[in-house]
C-alpha cells in the first residue's frame, strides 16, 4: 500500500486521541497528521483534502456552537466531505457531527451512558466491519450524554439498551461510532482525570470503572485491530 495516503485526525481534547486506531492506521500504510479542532485553521486544504478524516471525541456537544464557534466550520467541513463521498470516520462527538452534517437531529439524551457495555448489532452491522462486536462478551466503552436520530440515507449498524442509534454507515466511505473502540485501556487514567467533573456529576465510581476497564482490556487491542483493519481495507483509495 502506498505510504503517501494521509489520515488527518481532528482532536478536541488531548487525551481523547487515536489510541488503538493509530497502530491500525500504520499497519495499513497511512501517514497520520493530528490537528487540534479548537485552535487549528479548519479551512486548511490539507485537512479538507486528506485521504481520510477522523473526527474524534470530546466533552462538548454539537449544540454548543455559541460557546465554541469552531464547531460550525468543523460541521461544514464534515458536510462537504460526506457530500463528496470522501472517507470519513467519526467517533463519539465525531459521530454526532457526522449525523448533524447529514441532516440528522442531535440532542441531549435522557441519561448519561458511561462505562463498558455490549451492543446489539443490526443485520447490516453483523455484515459490516463491526461484526467482532457480536462475539460473546465483546465490550465497548460508552461515554456520552447526547444522542442523535439516524440521518436519511444512513445504514443503521448498532444499538444499546439505552440508545437505539449507536453506529451508522453512509455509503462505503463513512463510518460513525457513538462508542469508543479506539480507547486504549492502558491510557484511560487520563480520561478519568480529564472527565472528573462529569463522572462525579453522573455518580460514576472511578474504582468500579477502572475495574471494568481491566476486565475489558485483554481483548480490546485485537478487536479494535480487526474492526478498523477491515473498514480501512474497504474504503476508496485516492486516485492519482
Amino acid at each position: 500500500m502506498p505510504s503517501s495516503r494521509t489520515a488527518v485526525a481532528l482532536r478536541h481534547v488531548a487525551f481523547e486521541d487515536l489510541g488503538l486506531l493509530a497502530p491500525a492506521l500504520r499497519e495499513a500504510g497511512w501517514d497520520i497528521a493530528m490537528r487540534e479542532a479548537p485552535t487549528d485553521d479548519l479551512s486548511d486544504p490539507a485537512i479538507a483534502q486528506a485521504d481520510l478524516l477522523i473526527v474524534l471525541g470530546g466533552p462538548i456537544g454539537v449544540g454548543d456552537g455559541a460557546d465554541y464557534p469552531f464547531l460550525g466550520p468543523e460541521i461544514d467541513l464534515v458536510e462537504r466531505r460526506l457530500r463528496d463521498h470522501r472517507p470519513t470516520l467519526g467517533i463519539c462527538l465525531g459521530c454526532q457531527i457526522m449525523a448533524k452534517a447529514l441532516g440528522g437531529r442531535v440532542y441531549p439524551g435522557g441519561a448519561k451512558e458511561i462505562g463498558w457495555g455490549t451492543l446489539q448489532l443490526t443485520e447490516a452491522g453483523k455484515a459490516s466491519c463491526l461484526a467482532p462486536l457480536s462475539e460473546p462478551e465483546a465490550m465497548v466503552l460508552h461515554w456520552h450524554g447526547d444522542t442523535f436520530d439516524l440521518p436519511r440515507g444512513a445504514t443503521h449498524l448498532a444499538a444499546s439498551p439505552i440508545y437505539p442509534n449507536q453506529a451508522f454507515a453512509h455509503g462505503r466511505n463513512a463510518l460513525a461510532l457513538q462508542f469508543h473502540i479506539e480507547a486504549d485501556p492502558v491510557r484511560l487514567e487520563s480520561w478519568y482525570v480529564g472527565h472528573t467533573a462529569e463522572l462525579g456529576a453522573a455518580g460514576i465510581s472511578v474504582p468500579r470503572l477502572r475495574a471494568a476497564t481491566a476486565r475489558a482490556a485483554p481483548q480490546a487491542a485485537s478487536r479494535a485491530a480487526r474492526i478498523f483493519g477491515r473498514w480501512l481495507s474497504g474504503i476508496d483509495r485516492p486516485s492519482g
